[in-house]
């Protein structure tokens, strides 16, 4: 029988960075790692990043061209730093395995299917598995030509271009109890400029209360924390299938433990069934 998946949970690439300094935060790393464990199932973002910053660190400046390509370079570069950090700091005793996706393995039933089953063994064999899009092979226009040709075929198109999809699209998939999606904000606010708006539950009795309730809560919401990020309203959009199948899902930021956010402790948007 297979190990119940406890939690999925997703962290965002200016989560993982100190902005100011142009490093990494090893802080966040050691944090996540303390409380990570077999059960649980982690999406990053990070890869481009990172390897934008550890490119600039050794040559002194940052690469200039096609922007296609300048992401792949830097996701190339930045995806052995990503795994490596998170094996530094999560406890010796457990296994990491590196997933990494692209949009055509959802899109295709017999590939989701592997996907699942690897996810679901590496609960039951003490692994933790660290999930990331696969940037350095999936560049722009011939993603969208893919994803087109797929929409011709079918409306239940996964795109994954942002990891709260990847997130919320796998945490469907292995039906796990709780996604974690960790920000940079402290959750969804009905005001975007005045964090003391936020907003702390979203509660509802059955699928349709959910969508209705999600859907006002989407009108509230607007901008990103980055460049190419789609923001708040698209992260309620990819969370919803999970909140409608009466999965629990927390929103909140990525400066608290995952203990804390799971336990209600700190302030946090939290999206469930009663």
């Amino acid at each position: 029988m297979s190990k119940e998946i406890e939690l999925v949970g997703k962290i965002g690439s200016m989560a993982l960075i100190r902005g100011q300094d142009n490093d990494m935060d090893y802080n966040i790393f050691s944090r996540l790692g303390a409380e990570l464990r077999p059960g649980m199932i982690w999406v990053t973002s990070g890869a481009v990043e990172i390897g934008r910053i550890d490119y600039l660190k050794r040559g002194g400046r940052e690469l200039t061209g096609d922007i296609d390509e300048i992401k792949t370079d830097y996701a190339a570069q930045g995806q052995t730093i990503l795994m490596e950090n998170y094996r530094r700091f999560i406890p010796p005793e457990y296994s990491v395995r590196q997933l990494l996706v692209e949009h055509t393995h959802f899109n295709s039933r017999t590939s989701r299917e592997y996907i699942k089953q690897t996810l679901l063994r590496a609960a039951e064999q003490g692994a933790i598995p660290i999930v990331n899009y696969n940037d350095p092979v999936s560049f722009e226009e011939h993603r969208k030509m893919e994803i087109a040709q797929l929409r011709d075929k079918t409306e239940d198109v996964v795109e994954c271009v942002d990891n709260d999809e990847t997130a919320a699209v796998i945490a469907g998939l292995v039906e796990a109890k709780t996604l974690l999606i960790m920000t940079s904000a402290d959750g969804i606010y009905t005001d975007p400029h005045d964090p003391s708006t936020i907003v702390r539950e979203v509660v509802a009795h059955d699928g349709e209360e959910m969508e209705r309730s999600i859907r006002k809560l989407q009108e509230f919401c607007s901008g990103a924390s980055r460049a190419g990020a789609n923001g708040a309203k698209a992260k309620l959009e990819y969370i919803l299938p999970c909140a409608k199948r009466g999965m629990t899902v927390i929103i909140g930021h990525a400066r608290y433990r995952i203990s804390q956010l799971l336990g209600g402790d700190v302030p946090c948007t939290r999206i469930y069934m009663k």
